[in-house]
């Protein structure tokens, strides 16, 4: 294959994979932009678990926070508390237990808008310097 057919396949598939994302509903684009401001702390939700046998809730956690659904076996949620400090709970999953999440009050969140997030703390890590003397 000559190289100007490789670029022009190229190109189609990436204006293909372009065009598909482009098509993406109103719904995609907001439950998109929801799940990264729950990820940010900037949605208000409960999540709460329940024992499948016994209908007996066994933990709820509200407020600012962001859900891991992790593996099979555990999960994660973390909660921003009011000092802008960060509390992170491990939970256990089986086969009797289920879960949910509900977000506490409505949100504006764009259904067209890009964002575009930058965490300053991921690109420059934290540096300590000990010194003896």
């Amino acid at each position: 294959m000559r190289a100007s057919h490789v670029f022009t396949t190229a190109t189609l598939i990436g204006l293909a994979v372009f065009g598909l994302a482009a098509c993406s509903t109103e719904a995609e684009s907001v439950n998109e932009n929801l799940n990264k401001d729950a990820d940010n702390f900037k949605v208000a939700r409960k999540i709460t678990f329940v024992n499948g046998i016994t209908d007996k809730v066994i933990l709820e956690a509200q407020g600012l926070c962001s859900v891991d659904p992790g593996d099979a076996n555990r999960m994660f949620v973390t909660c921003k508390n009011d000092d802008g400090k960060y509390v992170r709970h491990s939970l256990g999953k089986s086969d009797n237990v289920f879960w949910f999440v509900e977000q506490l009050e409505a949100t504006d969140t764009s259904t067209s808008a890009y964002r575009f997030v930058v965490r300053p703390d991921s690109l420059i890590p934290e540096a300590s310097v000990e010194s003896s003397k």
